[in-house]
């Protein structure tokens, strides 16, 4: 993929990158560097793979940068194309990676570094090259929103299609927060798709799906909103362009109502693009690196929000109406543990910015907090890295294998269910195991083997040995399943759905164990997206939608329901909080 000096349209929202968070807007006086004339090439190692920079520099400036990557767009793509931004405007190198995309912006950094460094750079006088501080200032408007994620995003567009002034604050220096890592897709009953498709599906059963996926301690009015606005929502976002048009099962599903895109590419850059493009032709901003620390109340009513920069800086945005989406607490330990003392010492899926701010700071205002003990570690994540795999291949005709080579669960069991099996098992890990024909069909799989997660082999007899595993048992497993797959019944495990036999190779598996993933609750709120106080009663101005609430998911959330919740509840927050600053 080539990314040059150009932002595409989803991305200029991160434009903000710019000019609010990496810290610097104009060069200050410096002494001036001088470069051999020309272009100049060089590479680092990435997330995905390797990140090839070409720079081209006159005597005196850096005029052009162009780079080839595999990083995921929304994630390291974006750090990337802000550090171009930042660079040619600044002139200069002093600026750190970017959190939540370090690996991503670390290869460009020292890709860019060497480049110049050939080009004859002073390359630590450039990286020492002073820049000013952004000027920050107090702003007024309609609506602020706390987090530019997906629920976030969806409520500032909402609010702004309602002709609301809208402003959007985000803590990190990229958007999409937890949304960028959602791998499956989005859970919608009585949906146009599953009618092309002769799919038969209802709101009922979808429902109490959810509610038997829960533990039965679902918000039985939040879940039936969620599921009673799923189809439009899928609409919604298909309208700005996800193209969410395939459908299959997952874990905890009675019919196939996860959508996902056809080439089975993960959801949530997806989902992330499509909603910042949309903010974009609404003008509306996203303000970059600016967290917010507390919320101003008068007379009982949330007017605004205290923001903080990286820099000590401070500022506030009085608003008529405050929309909360800044996710939940899964990367914040100290919380976990404080909710949930078994879940210490497991990996973290979520991204560097979960950490319960909207909670705490909502709880000052005498918010009310919901099932903060019900906290979710999803299945199938990298043993090292917490790197989370989509369920969708599961759902799409992966198996599960334990390090002896059997199958030990029906692979579309709930989260928990599955989580919880997989701990059983030798060292706690598990295989997810897929053949090439699964491979050609899903293009996550097919990042997973370019990224290294994946041992293959051509033959069972090849995988058993790369894995050092019986070749007897694998094969005879595998015969099983197969057989199972061929009758529609599988007598041991009692899995329903098993799309694809497993009997022609190459082989792949990818070795996972769980890590928190979801935390199910958080602040209480009404099915208008509004925060209630410990009374039951709605705080004046304060809304709330997303990983940050409580009681939509019970004890347990199934896979897919995420992006459901964050479009729902992110529309419906958006809509009331508009309403609201009328």
């Amino acid at each position: 993929m080539k990314c040059g000096v150009r932002m595409t349209a989803w991305l200029v929202a991160l434009v903000v990158l710019l000019s609010v968070s990496l810290g610097m807007t104009v060069p200050a006086a410096a002494a001036e560097q001088v470069f051999d004339a020309g272009t100049y090439e060089a590479a680092g190692d990435g997330y995905g793979g390797e990140v090839t920079v070409e720079v081209t520099v006159s005597e005196d400036r850096i005029e052009d940068i162009r780079v080839e990557h595999a990083e995921t767009d929304a994630i390291g793509g974006s750090a990337i194309d802000g550090l171009i931004e930042f660079v040619l405007e600044s002139q200069s190198l002093n600026t750190d990676a970017v959190s939540g995309a370090t690996l991503s912006s670390d290869a460009f950094l020292l890709a860019l570094e060497a480049s110049l460094a050939e080009a004859g750079a002073d390359v630590e006088a450039l990286k020492a090259k002073e820049t000013e501080a952004r000027v920050v200032e107090d702003i007024e408007t309609d609506v602020v929103v706390i987090g530019a994620g997906g629920a976030g995003m969806s409520a500032a567009i909402e609010a702004a299609e309602a002709g609301k002034d809208v402003v959007v604050l985000e803590r990190m220096p990229i958007i999409g927060g937890n949304t960028n890592r959602a791998t499956g897709g989005m859970n919608a009953s009585e949906t146009s798709i599953q009618e092309e498709k002769d799919i038969e599906d209802s709101n009922e059963v979808y429902y109490q799906d959810s509610l038997d996926g829960g533990h039965g301690i679902n918000d039985p009015d939040l879940l039936r909103t969620m599921v009673e606005h799923s189809a439009e929502s899928l609409d919604w976002v298909n309208e700005l362009g996800a193209e969410l048009n395939d459908v299959s099962f997952s874990g905890g599903a009675t019919n196939s109502r996860i959508h996902k895109p056809l080439d089975g590419s993960a959801v949530g850059p997806i989902i992330v693009r499509v909603l910042a493009e949309r903010l974009d032709a609404l003008n509306v901003p996203i303000h970059l690196e600016s967290e917010a620390v507390a919320l101003i109340e008068e007379d009982g009513h949330v007017t605004g929000v205290e923001v903080v920069t990286p820099e000590g800086e401070t500022f506030t945005v009085t608003a008529k109406a405050v929309v909360i989406a800044t996710g939940g607490f899964g990367a914040n330990m100290d919380m976990v543990k404080e909710y949930d003392e078994s879940k210490v010492g497991f990996g973290t899926t979520n991204h560097p910015g979960a950490l319960g701010m909207g909670i705490t700071m909502a709880q000052e205002v005498g918010a009310d907090t919901f099932q903060m003990e019900q906290i979710q570690i999803h299945p199938t994540t990298d043993p090292d890295s917490g790197y989370m795999f989509t369920e969708g291949l599961r759902g799409d005709g992966a198996i599960l294998i334990n390090k002896e080579g059997k199958r030990f669960i029906d692979e579309l069991e709930t989260r928990d269910v599955v989580s919880a099996a997989i701990l059983a098992e030798t060292d706690g890990q598990a295989y997810v195991l897929v053949n090439q024909v699964l491979v050609d069909q899903n293009k996550s799989m097919r990042g997973y083997i370019e990224q290294g997660y994946a041992t293959s082999g051509e033959t069972l007899d090849d995988l058993a040995a790369a894995l050092d595993m019986d070749p007897v048992v694998l094969q005879d497993t595998l015969d099983q399943y197969n057989e199972a797959q061929a009758s529609g019944s599988d007598t041991e495990f009692g899995r329903q759905n098993m799309t694809l036999p497993l009997d022609e190779g190459p082989y792949y598996v990818l070795l996972v164990t769980p890590s928190i993933h979801h935390t199910m609750g958080g602040l209480r709120i009404n099915t208008n997206a509004e925060v209630l106080d410990k009374e039951g009663n709605p705080i004046p101005g304060l809304f709330a939608a997303g990983e940050v609430t409580g009681g939509v998911h019970g004890g347990n959330r199934i896979g897919g329901n995420a992006v459901t919740d964050i479009i729902v509840f992110g529309r419906i927050a958006g809509q009331k909080a508009a309403a609201a600053a009328d």
